[in-house]
């Protein structure tokens, strides 16, 4: 399939990564959002990307500009749908919001668009079928933050026609990513890990082993991570990661069961960096 528009559904921070990476390897760029002040700041902040690209000697101005010229950001659904060749689907993780978006591309989109959910836990497979052709449906789960991060997991759905594998790989590439083909189960590789290492770690600051600091010093140059947990899971958010654990225990059984202490948190508002507080404050 020759991809020459793609839409991105959701403008908070995996959706304007995602919108980056498509502008900047020349494709012609839909951002959609329900909020106005979403898809502007989601502009502002691929804008930051680029300049930064630019003064790093990583692209001239003349490049920058160009990626800007191919990125519309919108607050309608139907014109970011509309001739689309590729749908990202990049939505909190609430299945109930990532449904609704899929019966907008159901009524909006092409037929033959190819739709992808960039999801770190949820059921593909659920997804897709919600629409008339689940097999143009498949998973494409980018790593925050997108410009830095290599991977793609590219994840086969009950369903997933290889059209649709092969159309998400060749643009994950075309945009200067690394992949993994993974069949669908809760967490798929990375997430399934990184869930079960950031609740070990909240359990040992409950149980007052060592403190936030040491346990992410301790992984960090002891086991080569480039991020302790602590500060992995604010840059995620608490509440997601919170959210994803509670999907993996209700999936996968009890070893999955969110550390009280991570719970505590999330209801006292520490959600991590985005609200300026979680395991550490801003």
């Amino acid at each position: 399939m020759n991809v020459r528009i793609i839409t991105v559904l959701g403008a908070g921070t995996m959706g304007h990564g995602v919108a980056h990476a498509a502008a900047s390897s020349g494709f012609m760029t839909r951002l959609y959002d329900v909020s106005n002040a979403q898809v502007t700041r989601a502009r502002v902040s691929i804008e930051a990307i680029l300049r930064k690209a630019v003064d790093l000697g990583k692209l001239t101005s003349a490049e920058a500009d160009a990626s800007m010229t191919r990125l519309v950001t919108t607050t309608d659904a139907a014109q970011a749908l509309a001739g689309a060749d590729l749908v990202i689907e990049t939505a909190p993780e609430r299945m109930d919001i990532k449904i609704d978006l899929f019966a907008a591309i159901e009524a909006c989109a092409p037929e033959a668009a190819v739709v992808a959910s960039n999801t770190s836990a949820l059921s593909i497979t659920e997804m897709a079928g919600t629409l008339k052709v689940p097999s143009r449906v498949a998973g494409m789960h980018f790593f925050n933050p997108v410009h830095k991060m290599k991977l793609v997991e590219v994840v086969r759905a009950l369903e997933s026609s290889d059209h649709a594998l092969e159309t998400i790989d060749s643009v994950a590439r075309r945009m200067g990513k690394e992949t993994v083909l993974v069949h669908e189960a809760p967490g798929f590789i990375t997430t399934r890990v990184n869930a079960s290492i950031g609740n070990e770690a909240f359990f040992m600051l409950m149980e007052g082993v060592a403190s936030a600091r040491d346990i992410d010093k301790a992984l960090k140059l002891g086991l080569n991570h480039p991020m302790g947990p602590f500060e992995l899971v604010d840059l995620v958010g608490l509440d997601t990661r919170l959210s994803i654990l509670e999907y993996l225990h209700k999936s996968l059984g009890e070893k999955y069961r969110p550390c009280p202490l991570l719970a505590q948190y999330v209801r006292a508002g520490r959600l991590g960096k985005k609200v300026g507080k979680g395991v550490y404050e801003y």
